[in-house]
This record gives structure tokens, sequence and C-alpha cells, in this order.
């Protein structure tokens, strides 16, 4: 018995198809068209990220919004204050967008049909003055303090970051952290004959050790033109 080829070659079918409709030339100048279209589009989005803009709301669909995106200004400046980050327009960082974040802003902006305005970054310090990845989030405002997280990128912070950084949150933190040390310093200190005969001698050594080292690191700390976390978490100067 003869046997028939069955098999078809779907892409030979699908030039045939196309063939039918549209010409070479023509199919090039309209894939050239959308790619140029594409590249205006996101060089628009870049200037946007670049110039910044004092808009605080977006006319998001709330319907098609993800809500583990969600953040209210709260809860930003926790995580800010906790890990010693800063929330500011994207203006200010200096660390470069990814191509990632645009596409992500494009599909947004397509998705919910708006052109999105008031970028905004969660990122380290340093990040808004170097060329320095460091997990910075990408936010845009949705209005009344909430905002979208659009997109995150870079290294994951330290888990020790939230601890070592723990001191300067604010002055009590501060506080806290100088009579820890004053009383392991106490601690280790030996008695000696005379301390045992001084009345109150462990009392002494503990506050002397704690205005030397709350005096020494307040200076060390203010000199060197620092705040505290609480302080600088959306300020727009470049020290601290």
């Amino acid at each position: 018995m003869k046997h028939f080829k069955t098999s078809v070659n779907l892409k030979t079918k699908l030039l045939r198809e196309r063939e039918k409709s549209i010409s070479q030339d023509e199919l090039l100048d309209r894939v050239k068209s959308i790619l140029e279209n594409n590249e205006t589009e996101r060089r628009e989005i870049r200037e946007k990220i670049g110039n910044g803009d004092a808009s605080d709301s977006n006319v998001f669909n709330v319907d098609l919004l993800e809500t583990d995106r969600i953040f209210h200004i709260s809860q930003i400046r926790k995580i800010c204050i906790d890990y010693r980050l800063r929330f500011l327009p994207t203006s200010y960082f200096k660390g470069g967008i990814p191509e990632e974040a645009i596409t992500q802003i494009r599909q947004l902006e397509s998705k919910h049909d708006l052109k999105i305005h008031g970028f905004s970054i969660i990122a380290p310090t340093k990040t808004f003055q170097l060329k320095k990845y460091d997990d910075p989030l990408l936010f845009a405002p949705i209005g009344n303090d909430y905002h979208y997280l659009i997109h995150q990128w870079g290294n994951d912070l330290k888990a020790s970051r939230k601890w070592l950084v723990w001191p300067f949150r604010n002055l009590l933190t501060f506080i806290i952290f100088s009579v820890a040390i004053s009383l392991l310093i106490t601690w280790l200190t030996p008695e000696t004959n005379l301390s045992r005969n001084v009345p109150m001698a462990t009392a002494i050594i503990f506050l002397f050790a704690f205005k030397s080292i709350f005096a020494v690191m307040m200076y060390s700390f203010f000199i060197l033109g620092k705040k505290f976390n609480a302080s600088i978490w959306n300020s727009e100067f470049k020290n601290h």
C-alpha cells in the first residue's frame, strides 16, 4: 500500500498566509514603526524618571492593582528608619534605572491606560550619590499617601543592617546603645582595693564611662554631618 506524506510545515503555511495580506516591504515598515514607537515611549519614561515631578497621585484602575504591591507612607517610613534608607524622588537617584523597570512601567501604563508620574525610590543613601545598586525599590504614588511598588532590583540588603544601624534610629536608641556599652565597660573593669573602699564605685565608673562614650560618639556622629534615621528617611540633602 502506498503511504502519503501527512506532515505540514506550519512556517511555510504562515508565510503563504502572510503574503496574501502584506508585502515584505510593508511588513518591515510596520515593524520599524512599532519599534520606533516603543523606543520613543521608553525614552519618555526615562526622562520622567530622570527629571522627576511633583505629582502625588496616578489614576490607576483599582481592579487591576495587586494588593501585595500597595504600601502606605507610614509603612515605608518604618522600613526606612529601621534600615537607614531614604525614600526620595527618582530625580535624586544616581544608580540608574534598569531596562526591566522601564518595561514594567510600560506594561503598567498600557494595562491601566495612563501615563505614570511621580516616581520615588527606597534605597540606601549612597545610591543617591553613587552608581551603586543595593536593593532599590521603585514606587509610583496612588494618592492619599499610598504608593504602588513597580519594580525591585539590585542586591538584597544584609539582614544584619537593621541591627548595625539601630543605634542611629533616634536619640533614644542612641542613648540606650551608649548605656549598654557603658554597662559592658563597667562590668569588664577589674575590681581594685581602692574601688572596694569607695562607696558606689561601680555607679561612679558607669557614669564616667557613659559620659565619655556618649560625648565622644555624639560629637563624632554630628561632626561628620550625620543625622538620625528618623530625620533623614525622606531628606533631600546629600549628607547623613
